[in-house]
Order: structure tokens, then C-alpha cells, then sequence
């Protein structure tokens, strides 16, 4: 039986890429991420595992991405700054399909912003912070459990589609302690390190896609001959300057997630079988939008709230159903209006879709979501 204990998100961070099979961190000090290095720090050589601090982001970026070649199940922590700093080499993992997952615990911003606050301010980041055409998978938790649980996920997301994944908490969940319960070790699915399924003799080739579009590309020292670059390459892994090779290779980044989007896109609905409006939110602010939504149920307002677990790709078929029945919808985040955006993309016109934005480097309170639900209602009786 597993025991209670009482754990911080950032920790609960640590516990689940480890649990995934992680076993090399590098990273530099930031807050409010720096929990998640020093948990590496003392855990990795528990479990025969490498911590390295490295001189900066850039670095720590570059380090994870050898160490995952190498065959290791690798992590880097960091917060707004550093991610800004990652993002060349996050593309390069894209590009080169290399499995890597990137925590960024969010603080507000921009630039230094203040380093101590939460946010929700890099959702946009997290899927278009790097340039050309590639797609993202970014993960948000509302608690520490969830922390542990969207890590697991993150790495093991990554190994499958080989690409970098994001795991997108805030200081809210980073440094939030709550009594939790984390499941045995057999409980826990890990997906493995993709392996060649031919031989060195019979014309291997690195980057040539099996049948779910995914390159099982062997790593580095195992005896095959691998060749990895960020420019467009073909199956050899060697850059090619064609423009059939070109669009098929770009399709084919976007198509491995694509076909698979409906499994990793993670949605939870609270009271909404008899919704009359909705509540869309993610992340920390889900938890204060909860109680909004209790408190309004109470005063006989018929709403509900949809979470979004995964925030990329985007939940366009959940978006799309709740707003075919509502008469309204609400976006609370953390930031001057970024997922709302998206929301307004999907709906296109269905039903009104309101913000309620808050940038001031203070948490929701349930009141300030109470008001926002109450104006949705008022517009939609008026």
C-alpha cells in the first residue's frame, strides 16, 4: 500500500518523471522551478540516475538532448526567462526527434516580470515559442497528485511521438502542498525507449517512420550508424535540400500527433450534464474557478466547468460539444487573454465567450470568477 504524504507540486514533479524512467536532469536554478532541480539533485543517484547544473539554460537544454540520444529518459526544469532561452534547441528537438520533456514552472512576466508571482502567461509560448512549423504537446495540472501524474504522462508522450513535450504547471501547483497518495510502481504504465526493429545489416535507417509515423531511431553507441541534424533531412538522418522531402517530412511531424489526438487530449467536466453556461479553465486558476462554480450552483446559476488538462493541442471537439448547449462560455486564466483566443477559434460564433483575465501578479479569488459568471448570465438574459 502506498503512504499518505505531504508533498509540494514541484516535488510531486520529480516523483512522476522518475517513476516514467527518467534518469538524467539538467538544468539551471530559477524560480519558482528550482524545487524540481533540487529533488533531481537528491533522488537521481538513488536510483542510478545523473543531475548536472549546468552554466546556464541554453546549456541545460543542450545537455538533456545528448543525454536522450544516449538512450536516457531525460528532464529540464525552468521558468519564464530560461524557457525563452530553450527555445532554439526545443525546436531542434522537433526537428530531430529527440524524446525530451521541459517543465516550466510559469511566473509572471515578461523579462524578468517578478519571479516570485504566478502566472499563466506562456501558453501561447508553449506552442508557438520556437519558429517554422511543428507541433507541441503541452500538459497542465491543477494539483499536486496531478503533478505527479501529467509528468508521467509528459515522458512518456515524448518517448512515443520521439518530440519534446512541455509540462506547463505555475507557481501555483509548483509550490502547492497537499496530502497525497501516489500509486504503486506496477500501477503505473511506462512507455519504453523505442527501439530499431531490424538490424545494422539490413539497410537500416534511422528515420524512417513506422506505421504510427514515429522513427524508431536507435541511440547513440548501440552500433548503428546515426546521423542527427536540425535542417530537413530524409530517412538517413543526412540533410537534403528538397522540396518534395521538404513537405513530407513537415506533414509527417504534425500528422504523428495529429492521428493520435483525441487519446492524448485530457478533459474533465464538473457539473456539466445540466449546464446552461460553462466555465473553461486550467492549470491552478481551475481550482479557484471550482469553488466559483459551486458558489454560483448555489445561487441557482446553471453552471458548469470544463478543465483542460492538455492544453496542446487544443481541446477543439470538447470545446466544440459544450458550445452547442450552452449560452455562454468563460474563460478564466492567469494572464492579459491568451487561451481565449483558442476558445473564441473553436466556437466560432456559437455562443458569446467572455475573459476574465487577471495580470496582477495575485491568485484568482472565487469572487472575481463569480462576477465574471454572473456578467455571462446577465448578457445572456439581456
Amino acid at each position: 500500500m502506498s503512504k499518505a504524504r505531504l508533498m509540494q507540486g514541484n516535488e510531486a514533479c520529480v516523483e512522476g518523471a522518475l517513476a516514467a524512467g527518467v534518469r538524467f536532469f539538467g538544468g539551471y536554478p530559477i524560480t519558482p522551478s528550482t524545487e524540481v532541480a533540487e529533488g533531481m539533485a537528491k533522488l537521481l543517484p538513488t536510483v542510478g540516475g545523473k543531475f548536472v547544473q549546468m552554466e546556464d539554460e541554453i546549456a541545460s537544454m543542450g545537455v538533456v538532448l545528448g543525454a536522450s540520444l544516449a538512450g536516457k529518459k531525460a528532464v529540464t526544469a525552468s521558468s519564464g526567462p530560461g524557457i525563452s532561452l530553450k527555445q532554439e534547441l526545443i525546436g531542434y528537438a522537433a526537428a530531430a526527434e529527440i524524446p525530451v520533456v521541459i517543465v516550466n514552472v510559469q511566473r509572471v512576466g515578461p523579462s524578468t516580470g517578478q519571479p516570485t508571482a504566478p502566472s499563466q502567461g506562456d501558453v501561447m509560448q508553449a506552442r508557438w515559442g520556437t519558429h517554422g512549423d511543428h507541433p507541441m504537446i503541452a500538459l497542465s495540472p491543477w494539483s499536486v497528485r496531478e503533478a505527479f501524474d501529467t509528468a508521467v504522462m509528459a515522458v512518456n508522450y515524448s518517448e512515443r511521438f520521439r518530440t519534446p513535450v512541455i509540462l506547463l504547471m505555475d507557481e501555483i501547483v509548483g509550490h502547492l502542498r497537499e496530502k497525497v497518495e501516489l500509486p504503486e510502481a506496477s500501477a503505473i504504465e511506462i512507455y519504453p525507449r523505442r527501439k530499431p526493429t531490424c538490424s545494422r545489416a539490413e539497410g537500416y535507417e534511422p528515420f524512417t517512420p513506422d506505421k504510427d509515423l514515429v522513427p524508431n531511431t536507435a541511440n547513440f553507441g548501440e552500433g548503428y550508424h546515426i546521423h542527427v541534424t536540425g535542417l530537413i533531412h530524409d530517412d538517413t538522418g543526412f540533410p537534403i535540400g528538397s522540396p518534395k522531402i521538404t513537405r513530407e517530412v513537415t506533414k509527417r511531424l504534425h500528422e504523428k500527433i495529429d492521428i493520435a489526438r483525441d487519446e492524448i487530449t485530457h478533459v474533465e467536466e464538473y457539473f456539466m450534464d445540466d449546464a446552461e453556461y460553462a466555465v473553461v479553465a486550467f492549470g491552478g486558476t481551475a481550482r479557484t474557478a471550482y469553488e466559483a462554480v459551486a458558489n454560483a450552483r448555489k445561487k441557482g446559476i446553471k453552471v458548469g466547468m470544463v478543465r483542460l488538462i492538455t492544453i496542446w493541442p487544443f481541446a477543439d471537439k470538447a470545446i466544440k460539444k459544450i458550445a452547442e448547449k450552452v449560452k455562454g462560455i468563460l474563460v478564466a486564466e492567469l494572464n492579459y487573454g491568451q487561451l481565449v483566443g483558442e476558445v473564441e477559434r473553436v466556437v466560432a460564433g456559437k455562443c458569446p465567450v467572455e475573459l476574465c483575465a487577471k495580470y496582477d501578479m495575485t491568485i484568482f479569488e472565487p469572487a472575481e470568477i463569480e462576477a465574471g459568471i454572473d456578467e455571462l448570465v446577465a448578457g445572456g438574459k439581456a
